[in-house]
């Protein structure tokens, strides 16, 4: 199948390119491993202005500064000193914008997957959820930074069609301290019937 390209990442919507990564395949290779996803739920953060982004009011440290790069960008981050979060950075340089990917149906290498996951039977959520997600596809803080047009983590194109009906749209999860912007229908879940 077909990568997304570059210009699929360095649009200014956001939202609209969270929406749009539902259905599309998540792949990573690590050590001739190859593992991909269905993207299944994608969480979107617009930056500056959104209270609930890293990189709100323009927040620059050595943690967020990957979200000033170039759209097409892996930002992943250690959250509560456990689960490696999975980000793709969207945007032109220096405009903080990302995606967290929160969920994904499992497809290739379910084998390395469950190894990854500790888990001896595929359960229901086996990677319905941000940190599960990554762990499955063997995602690090370690690959923060690298391309997703290159060999390690990459998107491709699939013929995929997620019916509008399926798409549950609602606020982001975990992030109250953002105040009202915590309600903001930034949350994209493909509730397949």
């Amino acid at each position: 199948m077909k990568k997304l390209s570059k210009k699929f990442y360095q649009r200014d919507d956001v939202v609209a390119i969270a929406k749009e990564l539902l259905g599309k395949r998540l792949c990573t290779n690590f050590n001739g491993k190859l593992t991909c996803g269905i993207i299944s739920e994608t969480e979107a953060y617009a930056g500056e202005i959104d209270r609930a982004s890293h990189a709100y009011g323009g927040r620059r440290t050595p943690r967020t500064e990957i979200m000033y790069a170039e759209g097409g960008t892996a930002y992943v981050y250690l959250c509560y000193g456990v689960h490696h979060l999975f980000n793709i950075v969207t945007h032109n340089k220096d405009v903080p914008h990302a995606i967290l990917i929160r969920g994904v149906f499992p497809e290739t290498g379910i084998e390395t997957m469950m190894k990854r996951r500790k888990q001896k039977a595929m359960k229901k959520n086996f990677s319905a959820g941000p940190g599960t997600a990554s762990q499955a596809l063997g995602i690090h803080t370690k690959h923060s930074g690298i391309s997703l047009l290159g060999d390690q983590i990459w998107l491709e194109e699939t013929k995929i069609v997620v019916p509008e009906k399926e798409i549950v749209v609602g606020p982001r999860i975990g992030v109250d301290y953002a105040g009202e912007d915590a309600k903001l229908p930034y949350r994209f879940l493909w509730r397949k019937k």
